[in-house]
């Protein structure tokens, strides 16, 4: 758990308020109008999640889905209206991308329509293609060896 002030931010999934965020997403977020809260509840469910809030209440909220061990997407970074201008939403995605489950990683992805300048901060740059989407890449990715054979597999793999 991280504190500042009187927020907190706990990956504890028990924590969350999935009636808070399912209305935010289906309701306010642009990128997610009228979603289900069934997909709501099994994207948490497979993320690992990051709960922003002051006392009880849900201030805001991040998810991460990883492999845990080469790619991250993040997802549904968020801070509620009344939670917002005091860099809330800063440090949640700060705690989200420093988080040790997660350090080592080869390639973080996330897509957004308006917050670059957030992003930006911590090292995340236009992917190419699409300008919603922004990437963070290790500037030295492990090298294995390999067979010749191998190049074109590895050259189409994802992430």
């Amino acid at each position: 758990m991280w504190r500042r002030g009187d927020y907190e931010i706990s990956t504890d999934r028990s924590r969350l308020d999935v009636d808070a965020i399912h209305r935010f997403l289906s309701e306010e977020a642009y990128w997610s109008p009228g979603v289900s809260r069934d997909v709501v509840e099994r994207s948490i469910e497979h993320s690992l999640n990051f709960g922003l809030y002051r006392g009880d209440d849900q201030a805001g909220f991040a998810r991460v889905v990883t492999d845990h061990a080469t790619f991250a997407w993040l997802a549904d970074v968020f801070v509620l209206p009344s939670h917002r201008g005091g860099g809330l939403g800063k440090w949640l995605v700060e705690t989200a991308v420093s988080h040790p489950a997660l350090r080592g990683l080869r390639r973080w992805i996330l897509a957004t329509g308006d917050a670059h300048d957030l992003y930006a901060r911590f090292g995340f740059r236009p992917a190419a293609g699409d300008a919603r989407f922004m990437v963070l890449e290790a500037e030295a990715a492990p090298t294995m060896p390999h067979r010749a054979g191998d190049r074109a597999a590895r050259a189409s793999a994802a992430p």
